[in-house]
């Protein structure tokens, strides 16, 4: 049986929206001593995903993109999201929409092991709510992305 949140993580991560993440990992390098864990790029070169480590949690910077919820703080929009793992993420998306969240993506199964659906809470804040429902190496999950998008 695949644990619902990955080893590793916990239930909660933030993601920070920036204009340029390469700059902003260096910095938490830098600052806070962060570690990099993987760095993800769309076919335009674009990050879309770098996960770093601080300390025992993980932090998660991504760079707007068509289709993002998150925006850097200069821009209109948010530039926070919250990523919540869970053991039953369609039941707690529906549940969310049902409350009053916006639901901003449909619950689906992602190329990393992870099912996932995006709401925006009725304060405004980006929620990426993920139940790991596969357990992969990071060798498997870049050949998935690399078939994803043609690389």
């Amino acid at each position: 049986m695949v644990d619902p949140i990955p080893p590793g993580q916990h239930s909660l991560t933030a993601y920070l929206a920036v204009e340029d993440a390469r700059s902003a990992i260096r910095f938490y390098v830098d600052a806070f001593g962060a570690v990099e864990l993987y760095v993800g790029e769309s076919p335009s070169g674009r990050i879309d995903h770098a996960e770093l480590r601080i300390g025992d949690s993980s932090l998660v910077l991504v760079e707007p993109s068509e289709g993002n919820p998150l925006l850097p703080a200069a821009q209109p929009g948010t530039s926070v999201g919250l990523r919540l793992y869970l053991a039953d993420v369609d039941a707690v998306h529906a549940e969310a929409v049902r409350l009053g969240a916006r639901a901003f993506s449909p619950v689906k199964d992602l190329f990393y092991g992870d099912r996932s659906g995006t709401i925006v809470d009725p304060f405004g804040h980006v929620w990426i709510l993920c139940t790991r429902t596969e357990n992969l190496t990071l060798e498997e999950i870049q050949e998935r992305a690399r078939k994803l998008y043609g690389g």
